[in-house]
C-alpha cells in the first residue's frame, strides 16, 4: 500500500548562489526530501517582485478602494498575477513551510516582506468569520490553520548580542512581526526558531558544523511541537478585547505574555 507522503515548501532569500545560506538550500532541502515532497521558491534567482502595485489589485488597472478589500475581490475574481497564485498553490499544498534567509537590519530581506504582502492576501491567508460568534478567524485559525512553519535565520552576530538581554534586542521578538503577526494570524504555527549565530566569520568547519545541526534538527521536524505555543485569539485570554486579559502574567508587557505556559520573560 503506497503512503502519501506531506509536502514541504521552502522560501530561500538570499541573493548569492555561491553563500553559506545558499549550501544550507541545498543541503537542507536534499535532508527534508527523505520525509517529505519539497517544492522550493527561490526568490532571487526567479526574480520574484516584492512591490504590491496595481496589478494586484484586480481590475480595471488603478481603480479606487481599500487596498485589503481590493486584493480580496481580486483573489475572489481570479484576477492575481500568475507569479502570486503560483506561490499561494505552493502553500495552499504544504503541511510545512520553511522560511530561510539572512537578518538584515534586524529583520527579513525586502525581497521576503515583499513575498508576504502579495501571496498571503485577504481571502487566502485572512479574511474568514467564525460563523457562529462572528469572530474573526486569526492568530491561530483562519485559511492557513494546520500548517507549521520553521523559520531559519541567519545572523552575523552572536547570541549575547541578540539574547533576552543583548544590546540589538533579542531574535524572537525581533522576529515577533513575523512569528506571530504574519505567520500565527493566518493560523500558521511556527516552530522555535533556528538561529545560525556569527555566521559572517564562518571558517569551511564552521560551515559543516551548521549544515550537519540543520539537518538533525529537519530530521526530527516532522513530530516536533512549540514547547510554548502562541494564544488562540478564540480561546478567550483576549475577551472583550485587544488586549491580553489583566489577570494574565499581571504587570508584564513584555511579548512572552503572547506564549501559553511558563512564567519566564522573553
Amino acid at each position: 500500500m503506497s503512503t502519501v507522503r506531506p509536502t514541504a515548501h521552502w522560501i530561500h532569500a538570499h541573493p548569492q548562489s555561491s553563500s553559506f545560506n545558499a549550501r544550507l538550500f541545498r543541503e537542507g532541502t536534499r535532508a527534508l526530501e527523505r520525509d517529505y515532497d519539497v517544492v522550493t521558491t527561490d526568490l532571487y534567482a526567479q526574480g520574484f517582485d516584492p512591490v504590491l502595485s496595481a496589478k494586484d489589485l484586480g481590475e480595471p488597472l488603478g481603480r479606487a478602494g481599500n487596498i485589503v478589500e481590493l486584493m480580496g475581490e481580486a483573489q475572489a475574481a481570479g484576477q492575481l498575477p500568475e507569479d502570486v497564485l503560483e506561490e499561494q498553490r505552493k502553500v495552499a499544498a504544504a503541511e510545512l513551510l520553511v522560511f530561510h534567509f539572512p537578518l538584515w537590519w534586524y529583520g527579513v530581506p525586502a525581497i521576503l516582506k515583499g513575498w508576504f504582502d502579495r501571496v498571503l492576501t485577504n481571502g487566502f491567508a485572512y479574511g474568514t468569520v467564525d460563523p457562529e460568534s462572528g469572530m474573526p478567524l486569526r492568530y491561530g485559525a483562519g485559511p492557513l490553520a494546520g500548517r507549521r512553519a520553521l523559520i531559519i535565520v541567519t545572523a552575523g552576530e552572536d547570541d549575547r548580542s541578540i539574547g533576552e538581554r543583548g544590546i540589538s534586542g533579542d531574535i524572537d521578538s525581533l522576529l515577533f512581526p513575523v512569528t506571530h503577526g504574519t505567520l500565527w494570524y493566518t493560523g500558521i504555527e511556527p516552530l522555535d526558531l533556528h538561529v545560525v549565530h556569527d555566521a559572517d566569520g564562518f571558517d569551511a568547519a564552521d560551515v559543516d558544523r551548521e549544515v550537519y545541526r540543520l539537518g538533525r534538527r529537519l530530521a526530527g521536524i516532522r513530530t516536533e511541537t512549540q514547547d510554548r505555543p502562541y494564544r488562540r485569539l478564540q480561546d478567550g485570554d483576549y475577551h472583550g478585547t485587544r488586549a491580553l486579559r489583566s489577570d494574565i502574567f499581571a504587570g508584564r508587557t513584555d511579548l512572552g505574555i503572547h506564549r501559553v505556559g511558563g512564567d519566564v520573560a522573553r
